[in-house]
């Protein structure tokens, strides 16, 4: 296929994205008010509690077998590198640009965590149904592509809860914290300052203190510490760990979708009860595919809704959003031709282009929305964070485009 050809296929899907998200947020904007703040709440449960367990669910449950999950078995691995490159790059914008304390959460979160649900779910069914595809039959295109998309959404979903979560938790806790004892030294030496004598001067009130710490020095100046043994350390390390993270976040119904999506799937005579047209019950699979169906254009239009709150701007930084925007849609699409290529080289990703197209494709999306959910429940950096999904949005539709039609080029 020439470029030409290439870069229409891949420029449709992003397209359809830009239309919906669009509509969404012109029925976000206070004349309309159709889906304003308390319907893209109650919009937002319905998706996380029913839409997207379902879809996860039902598209799993058609794809998964112990033969696709031997092929697929690179996937959580590659998963897993983007965000650990993406956390060491977010630690290096937050170096190079100094940002606030309390938004270092966010910048790593953002580096690290890409939209690796719903983009993939939008976008391959998309590429798979244009003509000129490189993938075969659009039907069994979709099909496989919606596993390989669900899958990516479940892991993804896993990854988020447990780390980045917990990241932009323990900044903001830590920021809280610093505020607080701020706040206290400023009471305390203002209660100091409120008992000394309006006529005594200050070296009468600093004597006695020195004095007295002196008179302290000799008394611990000899103490010494108990020693703890390393494997000790390790255990206090892991249980204080355990105790911060929030482990109830790794059950999300979309995560208890994909269990039970893995257990149709790899069962065999639960399989037979449910999927395929001649399956007893096979009404309650084409039921959860109904349910599912609703996920892409919901999802969407309240993609558009939240991104109408960046338009009225904050005080983050230029560089840390430019910083972001460079490790999103630059560092990471290129280290991840380099490692994809280098796992197909080695024997570990099996020769299929889509499977591939969707592992490149994991390294080139922009940060997870669930993220801007996170900075409202911790009250961290949320104006800075829809400035962000904004601007990373906005520009999603250029940068998801070029490298679509790169990664179609390089499968093809």
């Amino acid at each position: 296929m020439g470029f030409l050809n290439l870069f229409a296929v891949s420029s449709m899907p992003v397209l359809k994205v830009l239309l919906v998200t669009g509509l969404g947020s012109y029925l976000a904007i206070e004349r309309i008010n159709i889906l304003g703040g308390d319907a893209r709440k109650h919009l937002n449960n319905i998706v996380f509690f029913v839409f997207n367990p379902a879809l996860i669910s039902s598209n799993l449950a058609k794809t998964i077998t112990y033969e696709s999950m031997v092929q697929m078995w690179f996937m959580p691995f590659n998963i897993l590198i983007t965000f650990i490159i993406g956390s060491a790059l977010g630690w290096v914008v937050i170096q190079i640009t100094r940002a606030p304390p309390h938004l270092h959460g966010l910048v790593i979160g953002c580096c690290a965590a890409g939209n690796l649900g719903n983009m993939l779910i939008i976008i391959i069914p998309a590429v798979c149904k244009e003509r000129g595809s490189p993938f075969g039959d659009p039907d069994v295109c979709s099909e496989y592509g919606m596993g390989y998309a669900s899958l990516s959404m479940a892991i993804g979903a896993i990854y988020l809860w447990s780390y980045v979560y917990n990241i932009i938790r323990i900044s903001s806790s830590r920021n809280s914290k610093e505020v607080e004892i701020d706040d206290l030294s400023i009471t305390k030496s203002s209660a100091e300052s409120s008992m000394v004598p309006s006529g005594s001067s200050s070296i009468e009130v600093v004597e006695p203190l020195l004095s007295s710490n002196q008179l302290a020095l000799p008394q611990t100046r000899f103490e010494e510490k108990p020693q703890v043994p390393f494997l000790d350390k390790i255990k206090q390390y892991l249980e204080m760990l355990l105790q911060k993270m929030n482990l109830k976040m790794l059950f999300a119904p979309s995560t208890i979708g994909a269990i039970a999506g893995f257990v149709v799937g790899l069962v065999p005579q639960i399989r037979k009860l449910l999927i395929g047209d001649t399956a007893p019950v096979h009404v309650i699979q084409d039921t959860a595919l109904l349910l599912g169906d609703g996920s892409i254009p919901a999802v969407t239009l309240i993609l558009g809704g939240n991104l109408l709150k960046g338009l009225k701007g904050s005080g983050i930084q230029k560089s840390v959003i430019l910083g972001i925007i460079i490790v999103r849609y630059i560092a990471l699409p290129l280290l991840g031709i380099v490692i994809v290529k280098g796992a197909l080289r080695f024997g570990l990703v099996h020769q299929n282009p889509l499977y591939e197209f969707v592992l490149l494709l994991q390294f080139a999306l922009p940060p997870a929305m669930n993220i801007g959910t996170m900075s409202q429940l911790f009250g961290a950096g949320e104006s800075e964070c829809s400035v962000i999904m904004l601007w990373c949005y906005v520009l999603a539709s250029l940068a998801l485009t070029l490298w679509s039609t790169l990664f179609l080029w390089l499968v093809a």
